[in-house]
């Protein structure tokens, strides 16, 4: 009898966890412009590691009735990133050709929603980005945190630089050089619309 009791206990709880976490993915969502964020990477030299990254982030996401159906941007101008050493952001900018090219973009096409855990939920968004004016499919798995009126993406993928025929990696004569794998990361927080007031209802409604 106990065990009957601890088996039917467990397909309870097992059923409200699988409930509970496509319920949450689909509740309502707002259109967004980004407030704040940054896009950054991890890379590596010859002469060790260094991160390059910006604030400088603009961007917009689509209303939608479930978190599934978000589409949207992010973009930063290449000349914000910074690495800590001036040379070497030059030569970012002469590599990535950033008069000719002047932003980084994501453009997101779908997320896939994931577990939730209170306000988070774990997504894999599907998209592409647009860099040196190449546009390659990619998928990045992250989070997304809504809370007061806010929607919070942070997401990261690895890259390779040669996929978006960005050359200028070595110099010296090949002494100092750049790999070309990197690790890209974005964190934007989005300010969401507030909902419209339903029509019909409230004190002017009744006079």
């Amino acid at each position: 009898m106990r065990a009957q009791v601890k088996v039917a206990g467990m397909l309870v709880a097992l059923g409200t966890a699988l409930w509970s976490a496509p319920a949450a993915a689909q509740t309502p969502i707002p259109p967004g412009t980004v407030l704040a964020g940054t896009l950054s990477f991890d890379g590596r030299a010859s002469m060790g590691s260094f991160t390059g990254t910006t604030s400088t982030v603009s961007g917009e996401m689509s209303g939608g009735p479930t978190l599934a159906s978000i589409r949207g941007w992010v973009e930063a101008p290449v000349k914000t990133l910074v690495t800590g050493k001036g040379k070497r952001d030059a030569d970012l900018n002469k590599s990535m050709e950033s008069d000719k090219f002047p932003v980084i973009r994501y453009e997101l096409d779908s997320i896939m929603p994931g577990a939730v855990s209170g306000d988070t939920t774990a997504v894999m968004l599907h998209g592409r980005f647009v860099i040196h004016g190449v546009t390659r499919g990619a998928d990045l798995p992250g989070q997304v945190i809504l809370s007061g009126g806010a929607a919070q993406v942070r997401a990261g993928t690895p890259l390779n630089l040669k996929d978006y025929s960005i050359g200028g990696l070595s110099k010296m004569l090949g002494v100092l050089k750049m790999n070309e794998h990197i690790e890209v990361h974005v964190d934007v927080t989005f300010g969401l619309a507030a909902a419209p007031a339903e029509s019909g209802s409230g004190p002017a409604a009744a006079e």
